[in-house]
């Protein structure tokens, strides 16, 4: 099998700040206890702020009234809490929010909070486009710009947090945004530490599911960590011929490593793999395609996520009718893999990925 291409960007290293001030989100604790230092601030300094921007849901430095006025006037001037701009938020009739930021350099990420009766889960972006290829994806219609920085991840959470009542907080977070998480573990993972560390979100890694269009070393590489993220494998088809011109990277990799690398993930971490696939009506939803799915699946300790395609208004695909989705879920069920229907939620906002930020850049 030949190696899989990543795609080239200059995301190895945090982009440039348009200005002297950095975003707080970009430090890790022992970073900004080292800034507060410098400036004559005892280590503990950078924890009260800490606790101020997880806990506290402050939006200002000027609000963080336990710290000294001319240290609150430092930050005021050295740093920035949010170094993002909100330029769209939508709302839908069935209590879905969906933000779209734009970037210190006008590039533009969307993340979502969707609310359930017993938890309120969000759903970010990793990299500003997508080099996947997935042609019935609205996410990297407008190709690959970068990867996002640790803060730019951890900010669309925080943003999202502070649209929750004072009695709420966020439940779990998925990984499933705009971009290949996988291909860009350098910001996420400190990303995901801090949400489940000390002055965090206290966020286990239980409730925490990273998405990927299936990178078997990638894979590999989070599965070495041993931590008990949940993985969504996105397959969307049951053999290589038609996964080849659905995802086309996946030319270069092959549905058997991807599923010898998910196998390896369940051994090390315990977690079950979900196995994520997108209903597109006439190409992928026969029954054979679900006969098929299962005979990959149903040794495996294996649930799949049926998706009916959100559609989106550039792309020629539908959602097939609910009868055969059903049809499809009953099938992998008699064969012994677990299969549900995922809901749509904020079907009215342009909530699948990459469809606000494209309409945005249309408009």
């Amino acid at each position: 099998m030949p190696p899989v291409v990543l795609p080239t960007t200059t995301a190895s290293t945090p982009p440039a700040e348009a200005s002297d001030a950095k975003s707080v989100l970009e430090f890790s604790a022992d970073e900004l206890a080292g800034w507060c230092v410098a400036r004559g601030q005892p280590r503990f300094r950078a924890d009260q702020v800490r606790h101020w921007v997880f806990a506290r849901r402050a939006v200002s430095f000027a609000e963080m009234h336990d710290l000294p006025a001319v240290f609150r006037a430092e930050l005021e001037s050295d740093l920035k809490l949010f170094a993002g701009r909100l330029v769209r938020h939508q709302t839908s009739r069935d209590g879905t929010e969906k933000l779209l930021l734009e970037l210190h350099d006008a590039q533009q990420v969307e993340c979502v909070l969707m609310r359930e009766p017993d938890r309120r889960t969000v759903c970010i972006s990793t990299q500003a486009g997508c080099a996947m290829g997935c042609v019935f994806c609205a996410s990297g219609l407008l190709g690959l710009k970068r990867n996002l920085t640790t803060g730019e991840i951890l900010e669309q959470v925080l943003r999202l947090d502070r649209l929750l009542p004072a009695d709420e907080r966020i439940t779990n977070v998925v990984v499933m945004g705009i971009g290949e998480p996988l291909a860009n573990l350098r910001s996420l993972l400190p990303a995901l530490e801090t949400l489940g560390g000390q002055h965090g979100l206290g966020l286990g890694a239980r409730r925490i599911t990273i998405s990927t269009v299936g990178l078997p070393e990638r894979i590999r590489e989070l599965a070495a960590l041993e931590r008990p993220y949940r993985l969504a494998v996105s397959l969307h088809a049951p053999n290589d011929e038609l996964r080849n011109e659905l995802v086309p990277v996946n030319r270069n990799i092959g549905i058997q490593p991807i599923l010898e690398a998910a196998d390896e993930y369940f051994a090390r971490t315990g977690r079950r793999v979900t196995y994520e696939y997108v209903l597109l009506g006439g190409v992928n939803d026969a029954p054979e395609h679900a006969r098929q799915l299962a005979a990959l699946l149903h040794n495996r300790t294996a649930h799949v996520n049926l998706i009916p395609m959100n559609a989106v208004s550039e792309l020629p695909f539908y959602a097939p009718r609910s009868p055969h989705a059903r049809r499809f879920a009953e099938i992998l069920e008699q064969a012994g893999v677990a299969a549900t229907i995922r809901k749509r939620k904020g079907a009215d906002i342009d909530a699948a990925c990459g469809q606000l930020r494209l309409e945005h850049a249309r408009s």
